[in-house]
């Protein structure tokens, strides 16, 4: 039996690869893979797993494994998982509702909670307060699944009153758009 010689095999892979193959096909190929290895990024890929958050408890923010339902003048209600700034309902507005002389801004940035009481996550829209002097109460700065500040629609630390008559900040609401899922 003949010994298992790895110099021989691979001579013999060599000489078969380059008797059938030409310099300038190798060369052909090599650029064609070259000029499109920065496409292959842009495919479309089904990301819709990789979407939906975790709600497992090992899977869940801190935020979410401590977040809870009953009262909204808290920092830890299950909607202001990615609020920052005042909360309107200490000032005088509702969690979707602007007290008396502040004025919603027509842009806002955007979470994902998730409800402890049915497990589901929802899409909730975080709008600014415009308009009136800052409310000072009830200061949070939730980070749950904020981005960079390259992509804004997921960022807090911006002051959202773009578009309204005055750019003063004076609290911020949590609106239930529905569900996530």
């Amino acid at each position: 039996m003949k010994k298992f010689d790895a110099d021989a095999m691979g001579e013999r892979l060599l000489r078969k690869l380059a008797g059938g193959t030409s310099r300038r096909s190798m060369l052909s190929r090599l650029g064609a893979a070259l000029v499109a290895a920065p496409a292959f990024p842009l495919l479309p890929v089904s990301r819709a797993e990789a979407a939906k958050p975790d709600r497992s408890p090992e899977g869940k923010t801190g935020f979410a494994r401590n977040a809870q339902t009953k009262d909204d003048t808290k920092c830890d209600y299950w909607r202001y998982c990615a609020i920052d700034g005042a909360l309107c309902t200490c000032c005088g507005g509702g969690i979707h509702s602007c007290p008396p002389g502040a004025e919603p801004s027509p842009v806002s940035w955007v979470g994902t909670c998730i409800n402890p009481d049915d497990g589901k996550a929802y899409l909730i829209a975080y709008r600014d307060c415009c308009g009136k002097p800052a409310c000072g109460q009830c200061g949070c700065d939730n980070t749950d699944r904020e981005t960079q500040l390259y992509v804004p629609q997921l960022n807090n630390d911006v002051i959202w009153c773009f578009g309204t008559t005055s750019m003063e900040y004076h609290c911020s609401t949590a609106v239930l758009v529905g569900s996530a899922s």
